[in-house]
């Protein structure tokens, strides 16, 4: 194969011309990679042109009512999605000393020492996989390689931005099919194992959209690495929920989750209503069945039979958990079985208002809190829970603030525009 790139400018124009030549009877798979390897040559050459248009003629600037002077051209190599490059810009200085300051960088909206496109590559990549498949994603498919250190490095950069604008950057939900009647929150726990402690508890929060006959029309997800007290966490939450007060304060707002007493303090101060996970309390209705029913035939006909009830009766709530306690009074089950029914019992009397399924269903509320258990896997499982994997807090902070980006729909692209438009 030969290749020749040329590159000249054309008036305001930069021109890049790529001559490549191919040999005969090469497979299919060698041209291909001929082919990419010469447009990330010619990527490469006209990003480098396309950065020194975001550089200073030399002059002085001001900044900040600052009088700032070029120390001179400084040599500095950048990295892109087509390869490196090694640019020389001018780098500024006050009289006084003190910090430089780069008006390539900010100006092109340089991320360390990486083009915002490879940025925005390369966190994607690290969010989703591990940093070993997301280093061989990279180098199989784009032709770049690149360090495990440097692909951190990158995406905890990313995520720095994303969790210092978290305060001041809003943003707005994909275009609904439909109105909104309600809002349902959501939270919950899982573990991750740390190096230094061992397990602890990471924090996923949602916020739902839903129309007037039920169906979710949007998600957005909020995931945070262990803290003690959760404040972060819960601050994160409040601010979403400030924001969606404003467009949607007139819909109905409702809690959805499992029995956690912690969850249900915090849930409570920001919505209607509480709905109990009804997957939650049928698994309690489950093992209770066999200190209510002898036989395991009459056991699996009483639990199938109870969570209709539970789910379709008004007042089923009430109406099972007087045959509990009838039950535990009548038949007096020990072992296990006594003890499977008396925390039915408990459950049931605890959150017996959060349970009139069927009024929530005749009002089109969810009833189950699904969507947040499904965002402990989504969130967090699936990216900091692999075979050995040990995080420090920094590496689970800077994974779960980017996932939260990408898992929300919409919130990825806009994040990029913002920064693209305001620069960081």
């Amino acid at each position: 194969m030969a290749t020749e790139v040329k590159l000249h400018r054309n008036g305001d124009q930069i021109e890049v011309t790529l001559l490549l030549s191919l040999r005969p009877g090469t497979s299919m798979m060698d041209y291909e990679q001929e082919i990419l390897d010469a447009l990330n040559e010619s990527g490469r050459l006209a990003t480098r042109e396309c950065l020194k248009e975001f550089d200073t003629d030399g002059s002085p600037i001001v900044l900040g009512g600052i009088k700032l002077t070029s120390k001179g051209l400084v040599v500095k190599n950048y990295q892109s999605p087509y390869g490196e490059m090694v640019i020389s810009r001018h780098v500024y200085q006050s009289s006084e000393g003190g910090a430089t300051f780069c008006p390539l960088d900010q100006q092109a909206r340089i991320v360390d020492s990486t083009t915002p496109r490879f940025a925005k590559m390369c966190s994607h990549k690290y969010a989703l996989l591990n940093s070993v498949s997301a280093q061989e994603d990279l180098a199989d498919n784009h032709g770049r390689k690149v360090s495990r250190c440097y692909l951190q490095d990158i995406a905890q950069a990313v995520a720095a931005i994303a969790q210092a604008k978290e305060v001041h950057w809003k943003y707005a939900e994909p275009e609904l099919p439909a109105s909104v009647a309600t809002v349902a929150l959501g939270v919950d726990g899982t573990c991750l194992l740390y190096c230094e402690e061992g397990f602890r508890q990471a924090m996923v929060g949602t916020l739902s959209l839903y129309d007037t006959m039920g169906e979710r029309l949007h998600t957005v997800y909020l995931g945070a690495p262990p803290e003690y007290g959760k404040e972060r966490f819960y601050g994160m939450m409040e601010q979403e929920i400030q924001r969606y007060k404003q467009r949607y304060g007139v819909a109905d707002w409702v809690g959805v989750a499992d029995g956690a007493h912690d969850h249900w303090t915090w849930l409570e101060r920001w919505t209607d209503q509480s709905i109990l996970d009804f997957w939650h309390a049928a698994g309690y209705l489950e093992k209770a069945a066999a200190g209510v029913c002898s036989s395991r035939k009459a056991r699996t006909a009483w639990f199938e039979k109870s969570r209709d009830c539970l789910k379709e009766e008004p007042g089923g709530a009430k109406k099972l958990l007087r045959e509990m306690r009838n039950a535990l009074a009548r038949r007096q089950p020990r072992g296990a079985a006594g003890q499977d029914l008396e925390a039915a019992i408990s459950y049931f009397q605890n959150h017996l208002p959060k349970m009139d399924y069927a009024r929530f269903r005749k009002d089109c509320l969810p009833i189950g809190s699904g969507v947040t258990e499904a965002a402990c896997k989504t969130v967090v499982k699936q990216r900091l829970c692999g075979s050995g994997m040990k995080w420090k807090h920094s590496g689970a902070a800077t994974v779960l603030s980017l996932r939260s980006l990408i898992l929300t729909k919409g919130r990825w692209e806009q994040f990029w525009n913002k920064i693209d438009r305001f620069g960081f």
